[in-house]
Parts: C-alpha cells; sequence; structure tokens
C-alpha cells in the first residue's frame, strides 16, 4: 500500500499517516461561516483538502473514507447580515451555503461525506458544555459559560505558545465575570432578537468553538485522523477545540494529525478591500476565469507555502490547460483513459505531504503522443476537469478543428486565386474574420493551418457565410 506521509502541525514535522482504522479513515475540516459570498482566501483550504481527500479515497478505498467539513450558521456576522437586509437568517444561510458549493463545485472540490450546520447539534453542543462544567473545565457566570483555560496543562501546545504570549498577541475580550483573560466563551445569552436555544444558563447560542468539538464527537468519535483548516484558526480556534474536546472525552486523543494550509495573496500583497485586491471566487468565475485555472494555479504551490494569485499565474495557467486539451485531443482515447491507474508519480508526489507543486510538473512531462491518455486520467486524479467536462472540452476541441479544417481548404484555394489576381482583399477578409474568432492562423506555400486558440469563439466564424 501506498504510504503516506503528511506534516503534522502539533508534531511540527513529517510524520507516515496510520489511520486508526484503515478501513474508516475519517478527516474534519473547518468550513466557512455562511454570511456572504466565499472569498479567494476562502478556497485554498476548500481546494487544498480535496486533494488529500481524493489521495485518501485512492489509497484506502471510496467507502473507507469520511470527510466531514461544518458550515457554521450561527454567528454574529450572520445576526447583523440580517439585520441590516431585513431577511431571515434562515434564508441568508440557505442561500450562502448554495453559493459556497456552487462556488466549490466550479473548483473541482467533490463534496464531502457530510456537511453539517452548527443549528443542527445544539443538543450535542449543551451536552458538552454540560459536561464540562461538571469535570470542572468550565463555569457559569452572568449567563455566559466560560472555559477556563488553565484547568488544562497542554493549552498552546499546538500554535507552540505560551498563556502570557497568547494573552499579548491576541485581542481577548475583556470582561469582568472572566476568570482568566484567555478563558473563552461556551455559551453566551440570546436578546429576543437573536437567535436562541433553551438550555440550563437561560436562553442563548453556543460560542464559536465549541461547535466543531461537539460535531466532530458526533460525527467521527472521540478520535479521529485528520483535522485541517487555514493556518489563521490555529489560534484561537483549534486551540480550543483540542482544549474543549480533550476535557470533555480525556479517553480519545481527538484530531492525530493537524493539517494548516499558508493563507493568500493577489499580487504579492494581503488580499484587502482596502486595497482593491478583494474578489470572490464568483467574481473571477463572473470575469471569465474558468474554475480549472483558479484550481491549476492553486494546485502550482505547496499547500504549506504562501500563496500569491497574479493575473500573470491565471494567463498561463489557461494557456498550459489549453494545450493540455489539445495535446489530448490530438492524441487521446478517453475511453481508454477512463481505465487508467493514476500516474504513480503523481500518487508519489501528493504522498509525500501533498506535493502538488510535483504533481502538476509530472503532468507538464507529458507531451509525447503516448502520453495523451495519461494526461487525461490524471488530469481528472487532481480534479482539474471531471470526466464529463473532459469529454466536453475534448469534442469541442475536435469539432472546431474539423469545422476549421474545411475553412483552411477554403482559405487556401482563395490564396492562389489572389496569386493569380493581386487581389487579396478576400484572403485579407477571411484572415480578419479568423483572428476575430480566436483563431491561429499557419501558412507555408503547400497548405493553410488553422486551429482554435484559448476563448475560440465559433459564432465569429458566422460571418465567413
Amino acid at each position: 500500500m501506498t504510504q503516506i506521509k503528511l506534516h503534522n502541525t502539533r508534531t511540527r514535522k513529517k510524520e507516515v499517516f496510520t489511520p486508526l482504522d484503515d478501513k474508516n479513515v475519517r478527516m474534519y475540516v473547518c468550513g466557512p461561516t455562511v454570511y456572504d459570498r466565499a472569498h479567494l482566501g476562502n478556497a485554498r483550504p476548500v481546494v487544498v483538502f480535496d486533494v488529500l481527500y481524493r489521495l485518501l479515497r485512492h489509497v484506502y478505498g471510496e467507502g473507507a473514507v469520511t470527510y466531514a467539513r461544518n458550515f457554521t450558521d450561527v454567528d454574529d456576522k450572520i445576526n447583523a447580515r440580517a439585520a441590516e437586509s431585513g431577511r431571515k437568517i434562515g434564508e441568508i444561510t440557505d442561500e450562502t451555503i448554495q453559493w459556497f458549493l456552487d462556488d466549490m463545485g466550479s473548483l473541482g472540490a467533490l463534496e464531502p461525506d457530510m456537511m453539517p450546520r452548527a443549528t443542527e447539534f445544539i443538543p450535542q453542543m449543551v451536552e458538552m458544555i454540560a459536561d464540562l462544567i461538571a469535570k470542572d473545565h468550565a463555569y457559569e457566570a452572568e449567563g455566559h459559560v466560560l472555559f477556563a483555560v488553565e484547568s488544562y496543562t497542554e493549552y498552546g501546545a499546538l500554535s507552540g505558545r505560551s498563556i502570557d504570549d497568547m494573552i499579548a498577541g491576541a485581542r481577548v475580550e475583556v470582561a469582568p465575570y472572566k476568570r482568566n483573560p484567555m478563558d473563552f466563551v461556551l455559551w453566551k445569552p440570546s436578546s429576543d432578537e437573536q437567535p436562541g436555544w433553551d438550555s440550563p444558563w437561560g436562553y442563548g447560542r453556543p460560542g464559536w468553538h465549541i461547535e466543531c468539538s461537539a460535531m466532530a464527537y458526533e460525527l467521527l468519535g472521540a478520535s479521529f485522523d485528520i483535522h485541517g483548516g487555514g493556518n489563521d484558526l490555529m489560534f484561537p480556534h483549534h486551540e480550543n477545540e483540542i482544549a474543549q474536546s480533550c476535557c470533555a472525552h480525556p479517553e480519545g486523543g481527538f484530531a492525530q494529525v493537524w493539517m494548516h494550509n499558508e493563507m493568500l495573496q493577489v499580487e504579492g500583497k494581503k488580499m484587502s478591500k482596502s486595497l482593491g485586491n478583494f474578489f470572490t471566487v464568483r467574481d473571477l468565475l463572473d470575469q471569465g476565469v474558468p474554475g480549472e485555472v483558479i484550481r491549476f494555479v492553486f494546485l502550482s504551490t505547496h499547500y504549506r507555502k504562501p500563496m500569491d494569485w497574479t493575473a500573470e499565474k491565471s494567463v498561463e495557467a489557461q494557456s498550459r490547460l489549453h494545450g493540455f486539451i489539445e495535446h489530448i485531443a490530438q492524441y487521446g482515447d478517453l475511453e481508454d483513459s477512463s481505465r487508467l491507474e493514476p500516474e504513480p508519480a503523481i500518487v508519489d508526489a501528493l504522498s509525500d505531504d501533498l506535493n502538488t507543486h510535483a504533481a502538476i510538473n509530472c503532468l507538464i512531462k507529458m507531451n509525447g503522443a503516448a502520453d495523451a491518455d495519461r494526461l487525461a486520467r490524471n488530469l481528472v486524479f487532481l480534479g482539474i476537469f471531471d470526466d464529463d467536462q473532459l469529454a466536453t472540452r475534448v469534442a469541442t476541441h475536435r469539432g472546431a478543428l474539423t469545422s476549421l479544417a474545411a475553412i483552411a481548404k477554403e482559405l487556401q484555394a482563395k490564396r492562389f486565386q489572389a496569386k493569380e489576381s493581386k487581389d487579396f482583399s478576400e484572403v485579407d477578409r477571411i484572415k480578419h474574420i479568423l483572428a476575430l474568432a480566436n483563431v491561429g492562423i499557419r501558412m507555408n506555400k503547400d497548405e493553410v493551418l488553422l486551429n482554435p486558440e484559448i476563448d475560440f469563439d465559433p459564432s465569429k466564424l458566422d460571418a465567413l457565410k
């Protein structure tokens, strides 16, 4: 069996991945707070852990892997959006969840096996909070329930910070009812206008961190294999998850491996609305950047390195993918490719701490006629295209080549006529229309060769009729 190595944030080293049960490999990834469109940075962990999900399914079998990714659908940002828009919270969260799934699907991300919503697990959160109080890891104060950080001696081990460092480096909520400034909210009171649920501590709603602990335990158990997310979640969210979960269920180890992707920049700068370089995945898609291009750019950088989205990288990726389609259309047989196993070199690259950069380089090297089927199979394996998308793109390209071959024959005849008459106006007219349709033109003394380029627009060829 393929040996997978993953960098474990908790141990700060790359380790051989050994699942607790190779017939039941379990992964939890923190999902979005659903009040608005997902921005480009939100999409990076989705793509990273989608690749890991595909690798795990390949190595252990599709039925042996469970991937859970949550939706935070109770949050002050959602409440604020509802108040300012006059819409119901449920309408906003339902709409935003569907936006998220549609946009991530456009990037080739498979839907996880489980997509729990926080509001579906309120009873489990209340039960966990009550248990933490009973075990002296939490306390009630002025309608709030707080986790007592000092009750968990390993607090800070994931992020490698002491409590004093965390107080100095974090924006902690100063409240007179806290025993320690780092104590964090498990339950807080709700007003009549805010969403809330009955609890032993009054009408209220959960804090942010408790939801993932409760859902992970309910869906994956006290111990599971992998917990993932962006490195901005390492502290405080993941640190707090560990504290809650290990104190509530000391019989388990919570996540065995912690994985964190680095952040995303745009043109070398942190994405920010004030800098004018903030955009959502939907913004890019609506601007005509295909989802496979976004995914290709993401995969070209290792997940633990900062990723810089640039217009130049987008153009390069689009050109590279167009070349792949050309190559498969000319030499490939998609029925044959679908029966192939993923390329061993690509599986090995992904098994080495998700080295997608090396995997992309393997794709690029598949440029011989005999490589076309392998190229097609591995584009699908990496999620850059699915089978139907690839078949459609290849069929479209082959259809364009067929129609352009007839036009090329006509253009060659017009060239011969023009050489006799010295009137090249009709040749120039045809070439102009072809250029408008994004058709590449190559001519020599014996033939005309036409090729559909990126953004080929066959409708523009109607002007030739």
